[in-house]
């Protein structure tokens, strides 16, 4: 079975079951909601526990539990730029505002990144009387860039440099 092949098996049980993310995400624990779905659709590895709850929960082989606790293949299934709507506003967003958020980024930290695998994010309902919004809160670690080569009081890392 491949890891596309399993996404579509639990997806087919998700709806025959018709549980929702939020019962299946309490069934499995262990990460945040964000992890645990991204693990059902294919693009995180879960924990050998978390693998083995959501084997209980689905009914799965072991063959199965085991691709569960396995690296993906991340990324893949998304054309680029996306089509659907809601992924292409994340895109957009990027587009947009990327350059701001380097910039600033760059001003506050230095030159390096914010990781992406150092990483939190979180995703609430915010009530608002002209309806409701969709509240997001990403954290990654900074990620000094290495200035390879760098010899005796040079800067080693892009880390800010205090005037």
């Amino acid at each position: 079975m491949t890891r596309a092949e399993l996404t579509e098996k639990l997806l087919d049980i998700k709806r025959e079951k018709g549980w929702s993310w939020k019962h299946i995400c309490g069934e499995i624990g262990g990460m945040s909601p964000v992890m645990i779905v991204g693990a059902i659709l294919g693009q995180h590895k879960m924990t050998k526990p978390m693998a083995a709850n959501a084997a209980r929960l689905f009914g799965l082989s072991k063959a199965e539990e085991a691709l569960l606790n396995e690296v993906p293949m991340r990324g893949t299934g998304t054309p680029m730029p996306p089509t659907d709507p809601l992924i292409y506003r994340f895109y957009e967003l990027v587009m947009v505002n990327g350059p701001a958020w380097k910039a600033l980024i760059e001003e506050e930290f230095g030159d390096g990144i914010m990781s992406a695998i150092d990483f939190d994010m979180e995703i609430a309902r915010q009530s608002d009387p002209k309806g409701d919004r969709v509240r997001i809160a990403m954290s990654g670690k900074f990620l000094p860039f290495k200035y390879y080569g760098a010899k005796g009081n040079e800067l080693a890392y892009g880390v800010k440099e205090e005037e």
